[in-house]
Parts: structure tokens; C-alpha cells; sequence
């Protein structure tokens, strides 16, 4: 459906906040590329440039950040689950632990589990991973195939965090969980500190399409909001220099960022069944909420049926992307479209010049759900 087409569309659901390109925080540590740089298979993922849709969305350029095989896994998570188990064994090893295997606790919707379970089996530990109800069975197949422990459990996300918190209470267990809670921050801010490398390929990579000041505006799948709080710090902690605008993208069944940014606070959301599986998270962790809060620009919500429109265009341009990578570009689509489009243009900042970046943090791979669509 291209734009013209889009004006009869309803208003989906938004939040803007003006000044937040203005927000400043400290960086990420310099030290993160080089790790993951030395480790065995690492590339930068691509950035494809996709100029069918800078016209239909009347600006300058669009690239998509293609995070379909990373460290050999179908999404970015691994950039967090490497960097953060190397710190929790380091720490380990100079608090002087005795030797042996300790055991990595997590719950997951599919890609972070099957991350940490991959660097426990390289590392010779062991993973006890948590999944929630509405993964599918091949997410689940998949983790268990990495030597992984597999617990499913019939609630959603929130309970398999609490259940996955309780097991991890033993000596020789620690949890590496993706989202953070008062008392409970240190690991879940080292796997943040572990998607920096994401966003410093980024601007290497533009730079050498001839983009040096960097994007106009970057659109991020959001779940609990480690990922954009990884963006928001990178974007964010520059002293001076022009700052991107920021888009967040949830499920409308899980748009529990949107609700918190639109009500001031961080709150928790009941959430439903939605095909993009890694995004159905009802509570945003707590160390990314200040950053959510004060550096994003906008927050969206998507459907099902948005994604899936998403996945299949991308698909059509040659990026191979799942629901929750798509929902970048649903976002996108969801802004620039229908009633009150304008209004929404202008609070991003774009103009028939403007560079957007969209993060495709998914293969189809990743979470399979259907013939058809990917969970």
C-alpha cells in the first residue's frame, strides 16, 4: 500500500515526546567491540540499502540492519548473552568460585535463551532456560539443541522471568536475564552493553555509504526496551553533533512502553497472543526505562497483520526478516501513515532528505510460527 493510498487509515496507536533529542547519558564501554570482534565468526551484519521504500515513504534513504545471522544465530541477542556470560565468568573466576560448571538461568521468548544456551555449550557450562507460553515448539527445540535444560511454562513472559529468578537461586546457578527489576541490574546492563557493537557497525557502515553525520531517524522493535536503551546510550551520549530521532515499536498486545511513556511511570500491561513472539513483554526492565523515558522520541504500536505486511515486503526487496525484525518497518509504516501523518512526520524530524535506519533484529528463523509467518 504506498503512502498516498494510506491517508484514509486510522491513527494508530503513538506517543511523541518533544525534546528528547536533547537527552544525554554516558556511553556504553569502548572495550565491547573489540571482544566480540575476537570472537570466532564474527562479521558485521549488513546494512542493505532498500531505495523502493526511501520513495514510497518520500525520504532521502532507507537501510535495514539485517540481524538474521549473527555469531551464527537467527538475531541480534547474542551480542548481549556473549558479552555478559564472559563478564559473569570472569567475576566469577576473580571472586575465586570454585572450578567447575556453573549453570546459566534464563527465561526467554525464543532468541536471548537460545543465545545464552549457545555460549553455555561453547563454554562448558550448563543453560536452564524458561519459555513461556505462545513460543513455539521449534523455538524451544531449538535451545534444547544446544544442550540447554528447558522449562516451559504455561503463563506468560513475566512469570517465566519470576520462575527462571527462583532457580537460579543455588550456588553454583546465576541468572543472565535480558530485563532488569530493583536489585536485580548489573547482567541485564552488561547484555545491553553488549548490543553497543550493534550500533557502532551502524555507523561505520553509513559512513561508507557516504552518510557520515549518521541517521535522521532509527526505528527499533522494542520488548522490555534493552535493545533501545542500548540506542537511546549510543545515539544519546554523543556531547555534540546532530542527534537522531527515535521510534520505538511494540505489539499492540504488548505495548507496555507506549503505555509507560504515555502515562509517565513505568507500568506493567496484561499481554496477549501476537506473532511477534519476542516482543510480547508486558514490563519494561527497569535500568532501560530512564532511557526510554527521557531519549526516545516516539513510540508506536503494530498488529500481527502489520508485521506480516512488513515481512513479506522486506522478503520482496531481498531481507529476510521475522515479525519482530519487520516490526521495524511496520512502525515506520504506522507513522508515515494515515490520519494525523503529518503531525507525526514532523515530530520525527523527516523531510524528502532524511536517512532512516531500520533494525531488523530477526530472521524468520528465529521464532518460527507458521508456514506463512514467523515467531
Amino acid at each position: 500500500m504506498s503512502v498516498e493510498n494510506a491517508s484514509s487509515l486510522p491513527a494508530p496507536p503513538w506517543f511523541a515526546r518533544p525534546g528528547a533529542r536533547a537527552w544525554r547519558c554516558a556511553p556504553a564501554p569502548a572495550e565491547v567491540r573489540g571482544f566480540h570482534a575476537a570472537l570466532p565468526g564474527y562479521a558485521p551484519t549488513p546494512l542493505t540499502e532498500l531505495p523502493p521504500l526511501a520513495a514510497e515513504f518520500a525520504v532521502g534513504r532507507i537501510f535495514v540492519k539485517d540481524e538474521s545471522c549473527r555469531l551464527g544465530l537467527p538475531a541480534f541477542k547474542a551480542l548481549g548473552a556473549s558479552w555478559a556470560v564472559h563478564r559473569v565468568l570472569a567475576e566469577r573466576a576473580a571472586d575465586g568460585a570454585a572450578p567447575g560448571p556453573v549453570t546459566l538461568v534464563t527465561a526467554t521468548d525464543g532468541n536471548h535463551g537460545r543465545a545464552v544456551a549457545r555460549m553455555a555449550r561453547l563454554l562448558g557450562q550448563r543453560a536452564h532456560v524458561f519459555v513461556p507460553r505462545g513460543v513455539h515448539p521449534r523455538a524451544a527445540a531449538a535451545i534444547a539443541a544446544e544442550r540447554a535444560k528447558v522449562t516451559e511454562v504455561p503463563g506468560p513472559y513475566d512469570e517465566a522471568v519470576r520462575l527462571a529468578a527462583r532457580a537460579a537461586a543455588g550456588p553454583d546457578a546465576v541468572l543472565v536475564q535480558d530485563t532488569a527489576w530493583p536489585g536485580y541490574e548489573r547482567i541485564p546492563r552488561w547484555i545491553v552493553e553488549g548490543y553497543s557493537t550493534l550500533c557502532a557497525e551502524i555507523d561505520e557502515q553509513l559512513a561508507a555509504q557516504g552518510v557520515r553525520r549518521g541517521p535522521d531517524l532509527v526505528s527499533i522493535p522494542v520488548g522490555v526496551g534493552s535493545l533501545a536503551q542500548a540506542v537511546v546510550t549510543h545515539y544519546r551520549s554523543r556531547p555534540s553533533g546532530r542527534a537522531p530521532a527515535l521510534l520505538s515499536v511494540e505489539p499492540e498486545p504488548a505495548a507496555c512502553v507506549l503505555e509507560s511513556l504515555t502515562l509517565g511511570e513505568p507500568v506493567s500491561v496484561s499481554t496477549g497472543d501476537t506473532a511477534m513472539a519476542g516482543l510480547n513483554c508486558g514490563t519494561p526492565s527497569s535500568i532501560a526505562w530512564p532511557h526510554l523515558h527521557g531519549g526516545l522520541d516516539a513510540a508506536v504500536a503494530v498488529s500481527d497483520a502489520d508485521a506480516a505486511r512488513a515481512v513479506a515486503r522486506l522478503a520482496a526487496l531481498g531481507v529476510s526478516s521475522g515479525p519482530c525484525g519487520a516490526a521495524a518497518l511496520s512502525g515506520l509504516r504506522a507513522a508515515l501513515t494515515g490520519t494525523g501523518a503529518d503531525e507525526r512526520r514532523t515530530a520525527l524530524g523527516l523531510g524528502p532528505s532524511s536517512v532512516v535506519v531500520l533494525l531488523s533484529t530477526e530472521g524468520p528463523d528465529a521464532n518460527p510460527h507458521s508456514t506463512t509467518t514467523d515467531r
